[in-house]
């Protein structure tokens, strides 16, 4: 296995945002392992594909709550999607907005959370966080 191997193109609108209301409502990709071919299943009917010494792995990973909402010192509204941290007060992030913020463009997120952008790294934002109090 390489990690290449984990790079596709992935439609936004097929990543699941939120979980199915009705968790057995969730849809299920199987891969036949001989022949490549795809079975689109529903989560439920895993039971039918499990053979006798066949592995489950279980993801237990919670997902962190990354995705802030707030606006530029202009006044225009700004997405960020956390990637990852890089620090303690900085962090590699996804923004959204009509017009992209430039290096020095300071954020302002719910419950004072602050970030200025220090810089860019392909699709993604370095981003120095900091919290006021009120």
């Amino acid at each position: 296995m390489q990690r290449a191997d984990f790079h596709y193109e992935l439609p936004e609108a097929l990543i699941a945002r939120y979980p199915s209301e009705q968790r057995s409502d969730c849809r299920l990709l199987c891969v036949d392992g001989a022949s490549g071919a795809l079975d689109h299943r529903r989560f439920p009917e895993l039971i039918d594909k499990l053979e006798p010494g066949d592995l489950l792995v279980f993801n237990d990973t919670r997902v962190i709550p990354a995705r802030l909402h707030g606006h530029k010192a202009s006044g225009g509204r700004v997405e960020m999607l956390l990637e990852r941290p890089l620090d303690a007060h900085r962090g590699l992030a996804h923004l959204r907005s009509s017009k992209s913020p430039k290096i020095g463009t300071e954020l302002t997120f719910e419950g004072g959370i602050q970030a200025v952008v220090e810089g860019a790294a392909r699709r993604c934002s370095n981003c120095a966080f900091s919290a006021r109090r009120h």
